[in-house]
Formats: C-alpha cells, sequence, structure tokens
C-alpha cells in the first residue's frame, strides 16, 4: 500500500534553485512512486518583497545584494544551467535579465490550489520566467499563463484585481518566517521534517526513505 505523504514546498518564483530543487524532488518521487503519493503544497516566500513593480537588472541586483562580480554571476548562472540541464529544466538566462516582483504570482498560485492546479501553475511561471523570458510580474502575463494550465483566465484576473489573497500571503509569508524559514527553497515533509536548499534525487531519496521508516515504526 502507498503512504501518502504532505509536501509543503516553501519557494519564490524567482529562485533558480526553486526550480532546481523541485526537478530534482520530482526525480526522488518518480523512484519511489510505488512507495509514495506526494501531497504537494507550494508556499509562498518573496525573496525581495520590496521590489518595484519596473523590477531589477539581475546583476545589478546580484551585485547590490550579495556583492557578486560581473564574473562570478556569470559563473552562477552557467552552473545553475548545466544542472538545470541535468535534471531536465531548462534555463535561458540573457543579458536583459530583471528580477521580478512576485506578489501578484504568489496570490494566483493560491487561487491555483483552490482550483486543483497549483503545482501545474508554479512549474508554468518557472518556465515562463527562467526558459521564456516572461514578464510574472504582469497581471496580463500572469492570466495567460494561468489559462494556458487549463485556469479560467477571466477568473485570474478577478483574483490579481480584487486582492481577495493578499492578506492571506502576507500572514502566511510571516508565519514561515517565525517558523525560521530564511532561504528557499524550503521543503518541510509530513509538516515535521525541514529539508533545506536545492538536494540532489538521492538526498530526497533518503529522506523519504527515513520518514516512511519512522512511520511504521
Amino acid at each position: 500500500m502507498k503512504t501518502t505523504l504532505r509536501i509543503d514546498i516553501v519557494s519564490d518564483v524567482m529562485c533558480p534553485w526553486c526550480a532546481i530543487g523541485y526537478a530534482s524532488l520530482r526525480q526522488a518521487l518518480t523512484a519511489m512512486e510505488d512507495k509514495i503519493v506526494a501531497d504537494i503544497h507550494w508556499q509562498p516566500f518573496e525573496l525581495n518583497p520590496d521590489m518595484p513593480a519596473e523590477g531589477q537588472h539581475l546583476r545589478e541586483h546580484l551585485a547590490e545584494k550579495y556583492g557578486s562580480s560581473d564574473e562570478e554571476s556569470r559563473a552562477n548562472r552557467e552552473r545553475i544551467t548545466q544542472m538545470g540541464a541535468n535534471l531536465g529544466f531548462t534555463f535561458n538566462f540573457r543579458d536583459d535579465q530583471r528580477i521580478l516582483n512576485t506578489f501578484a504570482a504568489h496570490q494566483l498560485l493560491h487561487w491555483a490550489a483552490e482550483e486543483g492546479k497549483q503545482t501545474e501553475l508554479k512549474l508554468a511561471l518557472f518556465s515562463a520566467y527562467f526558459r521564456d523570458g516572461r514578464d510574472v510580474s504582469k497581471a496580463d502575463e500572469l492570466c495567460a499563463i494561468a489559462s494556458e494550465v487549463g485556469l479560467d483566465g477571466a477568473a485570474a484576473a478577478t483574483v490579481l484585481a480584487d486582492g481577495p489573497y493578499a492578506n492571506i500571503i502576507r500572514a502566511t509569508e510571516q508565519q514561515w518566517q517565525e517558523m525560521g524559514i530564511r532561504s528557499v527553497p524550503a521543503v518541510i515533509l509530513n509538516q515535521k521534517y525541514l529539508v533545506s536548499g536545492a538536494q540532489p534525487p538521492e538526498s530526497y531519496v533518503k529522506a523519504l526513505t527515513e520518514i516512511m521508516l519512522a512511520a511504521d515504526e
């Protein structure tokens, strides 16, 4: 009999390591699909909650926030691109790439969970931003992406215009911060075990196996 395992993934659409971490986790879950049914919940985290509407140039942002030189930034992007390729995810970093505000995207993801399409939308947002260079801070682009995964584009527009989930997102983000989450991705297994950072598939397999063994004791 398969075990249903709740998996909360605290992440931001702007985080390349979150895309890598999920691709890795998915490989682990595929390897254990005869044992585990994954109940995945994406949780909001804004790496840059004060990012203005126009965003910020990626290299400028990295230099300002982390002190990265152009050479270090380029090397890191190349490393991320190769890691993504090894896991089946495509990164197309561009010279004009900008870090964007993701508050609207998190609101739409909350709504998508109610519609049973949260993971589909999250993965579409990762690909839209990192692979296709789309502006996932813009309402019209977000609604288009929602439609592409089978959600109602008009309903998505209403969610973004009316903001019924704005306060929920702020409160949830604060809740995770109060629980000690300071960086992403953060994967919480069965609402009890934390796996921090983008781990290789074998590390996720090990963690999942240990949790199943503990549950059987």
